[in-house]
């Protein structure tokens, strides 16, 4: 993978940026270069998979910490590695504030992204509890969350939500499925293949001969 800095440079740029952030002094560089290695495989792994020419142009992969949603992706991976290999909450709550800050994205540590995702612009995206799989797109202002009885989706693989879109609570989305812009849907199941649009109750779908998978991965 060609990265806009090099190992060294990067573990040193983020212990900055958190830090300036949250100057306790108690953030290492030391502190982050195992988790940090360990992000960088998990973003190469996702990114050979994203069929965009910033992302991977066929021949090579690329990291450019400059590029907000790739840096976007790796914090949220460098936040979750973190609380999965060390549960530091403190430092990985860190982290996690640090992509908030950074990018009005907000998506916890605890929460358990697939290997394979595409973050579009996610300025204002929510990305909560749910159960997702791989080939999962996400744009601006798109909410995945829980009803009132803490409820959260399940999401199959391929499926795009676009600007303004949400899924809440008990819904369990099938395999490439479109969510359309500013649709929100609640408690309900869509079947696979489905571009789904409307707003809760009143949620209708129709057939897409469209591919999620085709249109942003290699396969």
């Amino acid at each position: 993978m060609i990265q806009s800095l090099n190992l060294s440079k990067l573990i040193s740029f983020v212990s900055k940026q958190i830090s300036n952030l949250f100057p306790d002094c108690e953030t290492k560089e030391s502190h982050l270069d195992f988790f940090i290695k360990k992000a960088i495989k998990r973003v190469e792994y996702c990114f050979s998979k994203i069929n965009i020419k910033y992302f991977n142009d066929g021949k090579n992969i690329y990291f450019n910490h400059l590029n907000s949603d790739q840096y976007a992706s790796f914090l949220y991976y460098l936040s979750n590695t973190i609380w999965e290999e060390s549960k530091d909450e403190k430092l990985a709550s860190k982290v996690y504030y640090l992509n908030k800050a950074l990018h009005a994205v907000d998506i916890f540590y605890e929460v358990e992204l697939p290997d394979i995702f595409l973050l579009t612009h996610p300025v204002g995206t929510v990305l909560g509890r749910g159960k997702y799989s791989n080939y999962f797109v996400a744009y601006q202002r798109v909410t995945v969350g829980s009803n009132m009885k803490s409820e959260y989706p399940t999401i199959g693989k391929g499926v795009a939500m676009y600007g303004g879109s949400a899924l809440i609570g008990n819904c369990v989305v099938s395999n490439n499925c479109l969510i359309s812009i500013g649709t929100i849907v609640m408690d309900t199941n869509i079947p696979p293949e489905m571009v789904v649009f409307g707003k809760y109750p009143d949620i209708k779908w129709k057939k897409t001969k469209k591919s999620v998978i085709e249109r942003y991965f290699f396969n």
